[in-house]
């Protein structure tokens, strides 16, 4: 597989500016994993790469937030030979729709675009656990948190980075009040 860091670089998905981010914090940088994701061979290298890292966690199932990681969700599971679902929000509040079930017992890989504080991959791994699966493993695209994150099981990434996020009040550029502050995420509210 090719330098994710460079995939990313060369897909135009690592954006700078001032950026509100999913967890409400500000950062200078923002990852637009769809950027990456909008390219078959591109995900089908990097979830080939994360499947193997959980090649031996037999694996029923790969659950992910939607919309972001559903593309990569659907890889990894196609690699891993299970079932592809994901979770989304219902009045702000993550669920499954659409038919999708945990069958009890279930051994979960949860997956991930890209994480800061991981309060998306969290409220994920609750939905699996209050449906009665087992979480095995977080599996992401980009770890943002340069790794500080933890969710008390295996996690693997395809690329870990350390960008720095401010809570809206200590925001340097917010201070600065050169540049707006977009939201480029999935989630707005």
């Amino acid at each position: 597989m090719k330098n994710v860091k460079n995939i990313l670089v060369e897909v135009g998905a690592l954006l700078e500016g001032h950026f509100v981010l999913t967890s409400g914090r500000h950062a200078a940088q923002y990852m637009q994993c769809a950027k990456i994701l909008q390219w078959p061979e591109h995900t089908e290298d990097i979830a080939e790469d994360l499947a193997e890292a959980f090649e031996d966690d037999d694996v029923d199932l790969v659950v992910s937030p939607a919309v972001g990681a559903i593309v990569l969700g659907y890889e990894l599971a196609r690699h891993l030979d299970c079932r592809a679902i994901f979770c989304e929000r219902e009045q702000g509040k993550m669920t499954l729709r659409r038919g999708f079930e945990i069958p009890r017992g279930a051994r979960v890989l949860v997956c991930e675009d890209v994480v800061t504080t991981g309060g998306s991959v969290r409220e994920v791994m609750e939905v699996v656990r209050a449906a009665g699966g087992e979480v095995v493993g977080i599996a992401l695209l980009v770890d943002r948190s340069g790794g500080a994150v933890d969710f008390g099981v295996k996690k693997v990434a395809a690329y870990t980075t350390a960008i720095e996020s401010y809570e809206p009040g200590d925001c340097p550029l917010c201070k600065e009040n050169k540049l707006p502050a977009i939201k480029p995420g999935s989630r707005s509210n």
